[in-house]
């Protein structure tokens, strides 16, 4: 005779409460916090106007159904599009997210924080410019600054000791669990609305990694987190509506989180949430490449340079070894054929290969046209990873977060290049004083891919300092990211 379940509805999990608290109750005081979220808005949304250029990510955009436009409805960055928030969340995120070039947070479970800026624009904005159709005020850039700080937070908090990829799981859960919390918080959702929401977002099938590996790399991993910060918005909503929630989601017996997709083992978690996520979010300025191959392009650069001056070519080359860290390893060591771009800026020896061959990585060199060039396939069978604990102990270390590759080369003649070991990417928290200044740099380079002189100018009048951007309101920040025909 089997036993009959308790029906006994439970508390709401202290996870998922912790969550809804923090957002509901905690107060941003850090101006290191806001004035990195302030370099975070306009470097995710210059990523954004740069994948405009290209077809496969605009191939995605734009409303479900043609021709549809949403009075009082978002405004997409770059388009002319006037969308749902759901709709206007995917397709903001989708272009955040194309390729591969917003800000990174490594962990146990790595990831992109920004992603969750489709949410937070989209929703902000809608509901901006249906207050204002009210006569009632909007939001203003200071709120959507602190709606970042806060998804950051709760997306890096639960990546520093919790490793979804271990079991399979994309790390984009995280975009939908934060985007969920601080849009349902912009909504004006009550607790009991708020906990319902994140619980919903926890219920939710998870993605798994299968478009991030091998053999099966595609251009999905370049739509996820969009996918994921939409879903988060409609789950707000239909909480909204009153919909209940799932207390125990995560720790239920056999039907929760936990015993269903995480081993049977409960989320670990190695500090408070406040704000130390965006003060120490990892920028990607200078490369286009997946996050953890980014101090190994720097140092292929420099190779490329030392070759020069030594008079070599790539075909002198016999072996390139890289001392890396684990995570490295795990995710873009890769041998054998890459069959698209999604494949190739997820593959070290590629992302080291275009340097020493160029001088350069931009996203077009993912492109079909360029890795045609016999010489990349030829110089990436010569590259090989070794782990060096060291790097992967001070990867993990909260006080120093280092993500260090080490490049040695050996010629066919039997003679070396010294190894170039680079610790910080440029993008990395203690270098932001020689990275913010480059950082400005690729957003005026991303403002000039898609708008006029003078569009430009007004932009940058705005964008570039926090005290003229912290008080404009949402919609009209972004009337002036319309695309002109």
């Amino acid at each position: 005779m089997s036993a009959s379940a308790v029906s006994n509805r439970p508390d709401y999990d202290h996870v998922i409460v912790d969550i809804v608290d923090y957002v509901m109750d905690y107060i941003v005081v850090s101006p290191i916090a806001y004035a990195t979220a302030h370099h975070c808005l306009i470097d995710t949304l210059g990523c954004g106007l740069e994948a405009l250029e290209y077809p496969a990510c605009t191939k995605l955009l734009g409303p479900i159904v043609p021709g549809t436009i949403v009075p009082n409805g978002a405004r997409v960055p770059g388009t002319q599009f006037e969308l749902d928030p759901v709709q206007a969340a995917f397709n903001i995120g989708t272009m955040i997210r194309w390729l591969d070039f917003n800000d990174t947070w490594l962990a146990a479970e790595w990831g992109h924080p920004s992603d969750n800026l489709g949410g937070i624009l989209a929703t902000a904005d809608w509901i901006s410019r249906n207050a204002v159709a009210r006569g009632k005020t909007p939001l203003t850039m200071w709120d959507v600054l602190t709606a970042m700080i806060k998804a950051h937070e709760i997306q890096g908090c639960l990546a520093l000791e919790n490793a979804f990829n271990k079991v399979g799981l994309d790390h984009v859960v995280l975009v939908k669990v934060a985007s969920t919390a601080v849009v349902a918080h912009m909504l004006g959702l009550s607790r009991e609305e708020m906990l319902s929401a994140v619980s919903l977002a926890w219920v939710d099938g998870q993605s798994l990694r299968t478009y991030r590996h091998a053999p099966n790399t595609g251009s999905r991993k370049s739509w996820a987190a969009g996918d994921a910060t939409s879903r988060a918005v409609r789950l707000a909503l239909i909480a909204q509506k009153g919909e209940m929630g799932y207390p125990s989601v995560l720790t239920e017996k056999t039907w929760g989180f936990y015993d269903v997709l995480f081993n049977g083992q409960p989320f670990k978690f190695q500090r408070p949430y406040g704000s130390y996520v965006m003060e120490n979010v990892l920028f990607k300025i200078s490369f286009p490449a997946e996050f953890h191959s980014q101090t190994a392009v720097e140092a292929a650069m420099i190779l490329h340079q030392q070759l020069k001056e030594r008079g070599k070519q790539v075909e002198d080359i016999a072996r390139i070894t890289i001392r890396t860290h684990e995570a490295c390893i795990r995710i873009i060591d890769k041998q054998g054929p890459l069959n698209n771009p999604a494949d190739r800026d997820h593959c070290i020896q590629y992302m080291v290969a275009i340097p020493l061959i160029f001088g350069r990585l931009t996203a077009a060199d993912y492109e079909d046209n360029i890795a045609i060039d016999p010489r990349i396939d030829a110089l990436r069978k010569k590259i090989s990873c070794v782990e060096d604990p060291d790097f992967t102990h001070d990867y993990h270390d909260p006080e120093k977060r280092s993500i260090a590759n080490a490049l040695t080369l050996e010629f066919t003649d039997g003679s070396q290049l010294d190894e170039v070991k680079v610790e910080f990417p440029i993008g990395h928290a203690r270098r932001r004083k020689d990275g913010i200044p480059l950082l400005e740099e690729k957003f005026k380079i991303n403002l000039s891919r898609r708008f006029s002189e003078e569009q430009q100018q007004k932009i940058q009048a705005v964008s570039l300092n926090l005290i003229s951007l912290r008080d404009i309101p949402v919609n009209e920040y972004l009337d002036l990211y319309v695309y002109n025909l």
